[in-house]
């Protein structure tokens, strides 16, 4: 079984406990919104990451992201995209069985269709009255599941 941490809009902020949660995953997934470079630097010395650009993402270091990812982890398909609006088309059809998205602040696991849609929330500064949040994605074999902790 794989532990897949999810993260987003970190806005430039990596909370000691966040790190504490990530710390042990296989693999990161941030869904943008990261702000500073640093902040991939310290995930990076947890797991593997996987980011996709957010819409507060400026500068060189963030043109690096892309917009979208799709990663496989075993038999699954998870698709990132920082906002659901962006989400276009053409992405159902690469069988995608999980959606990780960010932007919104908030924290949210639905199962729609046959897909996981995952928001980790905002692991960053608290915005209005929204939960400080994080999740993983636990993956075995072909099947996904999720799970998301307030901090």
């Amino acid at each position: 079984m794989l532990r897949i941490g999810l993260i987003s809009d970190t806005h430039g902020l990596l909370r000691p406990q966040v790190l504490a949660f990530l710390r042990g995953s296989d693999h990161i997934l941030h869904a943008g919104d990261i702000c500073e470079p640093a902040v991939l630097a310290q995930l990076r010395t947890l797991a593997p990451v996987t980011a996709v650009r957010g819409n507060n993402d400026l500068g060189p270091w963030a043109q690096e992201l892309q917009e979208t990812e799709t990663v496989v982890f075993g038999a699954v398909r998870i698709h990132m995209v920082h906002d659901l609006a962006e989400l276009g088309r053409g992405w159902q059809a690469t069988g995608v069985q999980a959606v990780v998205s960010g932007h919104s602040h908030r924290p949210r696991v639905e199962q729609r269709n046959g897909v996981l849609w995952i928001n980790p929330g905002s692991a960053g500064p608290r915005r209005f009255k929204l939960p400080i949040s994080a999740g993983e994605l636990l993956v075995d074999g072909a099947s996904v599941s999720a799970r998301l902790v307030e901090f």
